[in-house]
């Protein structure tokens, strides 16, 4: 069983924040970016809406971000109570960081800024942007919530060192309305098949995806519709 070391303390009071960078207003927006509007602080926590992460997990997957300012940025998140630390047993045996509960409530504010951001994204996709990434950045921000099962299997084609590659995640819906991206498993009700350019353009361009979608029709109609997609025709 995981060994959580519980944060300090939790959301400081405004007395304790008097000496801290702070708006200083009584406005909960400005509460709100007392906590996460610092600088790397909401790409700190995509990471981290992705799964448990090591210090240096999160130091590759922000390359720009100076190993200070990391730390920093995630012993302030530590004293605010958004994120933890946890030890692994074996045979992992490792420190991570995780989203509290209370951390997670932030995962509604990363896919409102992923549904506003995605008309100013520019350039290429990089080596890195995997099906993982692709389902949380270009997928889950706009699934419709649900609480009817479904396993859609998502196939991602990419560009690496000059050559074509696949892998694939299933993104799973459950009762209560859950979500979840997870290693493929079982048999999907969809499987849909796409480059990471495509995917991209249908959500930063609004319009029909280029892409391969294969199941049973109710799982395919509901699929779309949850995810607010729709298919360009097949060409001939």
């Amino acid at each position: 069983m995981a060994t959580r070391t519980s944060p300090s303390s939790h959301a400081p009071a405004a007395a304790d924040r008097a000496s801290e960078r702070t708006y200083g207003q009584f406005c909960p927006v400005a509460a709100g970016l007392d906590v996460i509007g610092d600088r790397w602080v909401l790409l700190i926590l995509r990471e981290l809406s992705m799964g448990d992460k090591r210090f240096t997990d999160l130091r590759s997957d922000l390359p720009r971000i100076a190993p200070n300012l990391l730390a920093e940025r995630l012993r302030s998140l530590q004293a605010a109570g958004v994120v933890e630390t946890v030890e692994l047993p074996p045979p992992a045996a490792r420190t991570v960081y995780r989203l509290t509960t209370e951390g997670r409530a932030v995962l509604p504010v990363l896919r409102s800024v992923a549904r506003f951001g995605v008309r100013f994204l520019d350039g290429e996709p990089s080596e890195r942007f995997d099906a993982r990434r692709a389902a949380h950045a270009l997928m889950v921000p706009w699934w419709r919530s649900s609480n009817e099962p479904l396993r859609a299997r998502l196939i991602v084609t990419r560009a690496v060192d000059g050559h074509e590659h696949e892998n694939a995640v299933d993104i799973t819906v459950g009762g209560d309305e859950r979500l979840a991206v997870e290693a493929p498993s079982g048999s999907p009700d969809a499987t849909l098949h796409v480059t990471v350019a495509d995917l991209a353009e249908a959500r930063r361009s609004s319009t029909p995806l280029v892409g391969s979608l294969t199941g049973v029709a109710a799982a395919r109609r509901r699929f779309l519709h949850e995810f607010d997609l729709t298919l360009a025709p097949r060409r001939r």
